[in-house]
């Protein structure tokens, strides 16, 4: 999968090939991977089978979840002149994307961590991208929500608009989905919220509550579905994930993780 997808991002760059390869020979060359700016290093997977795929060399100072700052080195890149040239762009697009994304996610998880909250991404992922992206928010802190709609049953609120009985969907959604696979209710409210409960829910997101009216489903939940996780989500930014943290909700997902990151400022020179 990884090899398909590099092969893509080279052909979107190389084209019918580098006009720069007509003129000058290749000779041995070395370059560097630096640092403009602080971060948390991802991509090295990738760049890595990119290595293999183009006959160049990576030499890593830094492994994937590494903090690094203004001024590091973090990797030497070995190869000749035209592979170098030709690859710079694919490489540090990977790295960038990647641990600009890493490095956001890194901030919102050193916030929840202490009070053991489980820091979710989303599907809010650019179009076939969602692996890499994924990856990314791995390699920062985050653990995956699911993947796509094969891997778990979330009924949000235009699914519910769409269902006349529930009790009777969800009796029927136990028989015929897999096994392994959980079902995951969308509430607005607290009454929502006890109701999926009762209904059987594995998973209750509670979207776009705040804070306090977690707190009151947290409490619920303690007391009468201890078994039920409690998902928060919903426009929670940096300022605010702290105070959902509190409130002892299971996990809290974000699509920010990922829409929201800036990039970070990587290049690489030439020695």
């Amino acid at each position: 999968m990884i090899e398909a997808f590099l092969t893509e991002v080279l052909a979107e760059d190389v084209g019918r090939g580098d006009l720069y390869a007509l003129i000058a020979d290749a000779i041995p060359s070395r370059a560097v991977i630096l640092a403009k700016s602080d971060g948390v290093l991802a991509g090295r997977r990738y760049s890595d089978v990119l290595a293999q795929m183009e006959g160049f060399s990576l030499s890593w100072h830094f492994n994937d979840g590494d903090t690094f700052v203004q001024g590091d080195v973090l990797a030497d890149v070995d190869g000749d002149s035209q592979t170098l040239l030709r690859i710079e762009r694919t490489l540090l697009n990977i790295l960038l994307h990647a641990s600009s994304i890493a490095t956001l996610t890194r901030r919102f998880a050193e916030i929840v961590a202490p009070y053991g909250t489980k820091l979710l991404d989303t599907r809010k992922t650019r179009p076939l991208l969602r692996v890499f992206e994924k990856y990314a928010t791995r390699c920062g802190g985050a653990v995956n929500h699911r993947m796509g709609l094969d891997d778990c049953l979330m009924l949000k609120d235009t699914h519910l608009k769409t269902i006349e009985n529930l009790e009777a969907f969800m009796d029927r959604a136990r028989r015929t989905i897999p096994f392994t696979a959980n079902i995951e209710m969308e509430a607005e409210c607290m009454e929502d919220a006890k109701r999926f409960m009762r209904l059987g829910a594995d998973i209750v997101m509670c979207d776009n509550m705040t804070p306090e009216e977690l707190r009151q489903v947290v409490i619920f939940k303690q007391e009468h579905f201890p078994a039920v996780l409690l998902e928060a989500s919903g426009n929670i930014s940096l300022d605010t994930v702290e105070a959902y943290a509190q409130t002892g909700v299971d996990a809290i997902s974000s699509g920010a993780l990922i829409h929201q990151a800036q990039w970070i400022d990587l290049s690489m020179k030439m020695q």
